[in-house]
């Protein structure tokens, strides 16, 4: 009985949502592909108990609080919400500026989940390729905004180790940790994903490589030994490169969404009886609503992002950790929890195609849309941002693609290749530890790996 009574109070909001939120006119479009992205968002979700707000006699405000509890209690990650305020708070009141910085961190992770619903809700009214081109361009809303903040405080540094940081997390400790914890809850399944997907992904984070290497070439050819390279060659080939990985964006997005889109459309399995899991095949929130709802959160990402780019000096020299490791190791995780936990539970249920969209399809769209764009913008703002990501980073970098491209080869999976992937992130990540810290800030708060490297040094 209070199942159907659930049932029927969702469908009378959902049909108040859709008209009083501004859908009106707008026409549904039923059956819309989803992507791996959307997929994982929604193994977040959690249904929402309307009961109470049914009760509610007048229609504007009932439907003002459906919609409110759509957003704010319809994910598994509103127990981090209240950590947004508490950093406006904290910045107002000019508290500990690392607590502003953790703060604002853990309050950038729910609103990363809340904008893959929104854009997901926009795709039933506009369909799946204005859709995709919305997840395309707001599915690591997070790390552009974030990027765009550190250019225009002039810190270069920051947006290269965070990008890059973001597409060694979705290669190696998503993918990894994914594969390695679904090949131990499916130890006696077979484990099967379509190649097809991976080739692509893999294919254009090679292209990405390959321009990284060249500015790394490049650097070191002009180079004469005690000479500095030219700064104008550099940016020009930069700049180039950037274009070059744009294009080849845009026509990984034709060939997602027009060509080849069944190759990247992920569908949910029958039999799949997690009623914990939200699996929605009409919109409950209007068309405007979402939209505006859409932008409010973009406003709040920035604000957010504002901080933590203010703040990670201050929260570096308060932990004794250097700005670089920040930007590389915790900036990714943090920022992209949403995302890697789906990714991870699809692994749980077998799904691999999923799973494989995630991380690949997010270090794809980091690595050719995001990282050019920012060097364009940069451009634009007379700001000289190059390819150039050094030799550790450009090498880690490419050793991670080799690494899941091997991994991936054969369309079939087990734990142990998941836990390779997943330790060859352990050691970059204790190498960029090692090289962009001093043994005297590593030990303030990493006593055990400061004894490690002291040992180590000993033989």
């Amino acid at each position: 009985m209070a199942s159907r009574g659930y049932e029927a109070a969702r469908s009378m909001e959902a049909g108040n949502l859709k008209g009083g939120g501004g859908g009106l006119g707008k026409e549904v479009h039923h059956g819309h592909g989803r992507t791996a992205h959307n997929m994982s968002s929604s193994s977040l979700r959690k249904k929402s108990d309307l009961s109470l707000v049914s009760k509610v006699r007048c229609s504007p405000l009932r439907a003002l609080l459906a919609n409110l509890q759509e957003i704010f209690f319809g994910t598994k990650l509103f127990v981090l919400f209240p950590a947004v305020p508490l950093a406006i708070f904290a910045n107002y009141y000019h508290f500990g500026r690392a607590w502003l910085f953790a703060l604002s961190l853990l309050g950038l992770t729910p609103l990363a989940e809340r904008v893959s619903f929104l854009t997901e809700q926009i795709a039933f009214y506009t369909g799946p390729t204005v859709g995709g081109l919305l997840n395309a361009t707001c599915g690591n809303a997070t790390e552009l905004i974030i990027a765009l903040f550190a250019l225009r405080q002039g810190k270069i540094e920051v947006v290269k180790c965070s990008l890059v940081g973001s597409v060694l997390s979705n290669l190696l400790l998503v993918l990894g940790s994914s594969l390695f914890l679904g090949g131990l809850a499916n130890l006696h399944k077979e484990q099967l994903y379509d190649r097809k997907q991976a080739d692509v992904n893999t294919g254009l984070l090679l292209l990405g490589a390959l321009c990284h290497i060249l500015l790394l070439m490049f650097r070191y050819t002009v180079n004469t030994g005690e000479q500095a390279v030219d700064a104008a060659p550099t940016l020009a080939l930069s700049r180039a490169c950037s274009m070059i990985m744009l294009l080849a964006y845009v026509a990984y997005l034709f060939f997602q969404l027009k060509t080849h889109r069944q190759l990247f459309e992920s569908r949910e399995e029958e039999g799949d009886d997690d009623d914990d899991v939200v699996s929605e095949d009409e919109p409950v929130i209007g068309f405007v609503g979402a939209l505006i709802w859409l932008v409010g959160m973009t406003v709040v990402i920035a604000l957010l992002s504002e901080y933590v780019v203010g703040t990670i000096e201050a929260a570096s020299d308060s932990w004794g950790i250097s700005v670089s490791f920040i930007s590389i190791i915790l900036l990714p995780i943090v920022g992209n929890a949403a995302e890697h936990a789906g990714a991870i539970i699809f692994a749980f249920k077998n799904k691999l195609d999923i799973t494989l969209g995630v991380s690949l399809g997010s270090a794809t769209q980091i690595s050719m849309f995001v990282v050019p764009l920012s060097v364009i913008v940069a451009w634009i703002m007379g700001i000289k941002m190059d390819l150039d990501l050094k030799l550790l980073e450009t090498s880690s970098l490419i050793m991670a693609i080799l690494v899941i491209a091997f991994t991936l080869q054969d369309g079939t999976s087990h734990y142990l290749k998941g836990l390779v992937p997943l330790l060859c992130y352990l050691a970059i990540g204790a190498c960029f530890f090692f090289v962009f810290n001093s043994p005297t800030g590593a030990c303030n708060s990493f006593y055990p790996l400061f004894l490690l490297y002291n040992l180590a040094s000993l033989h």
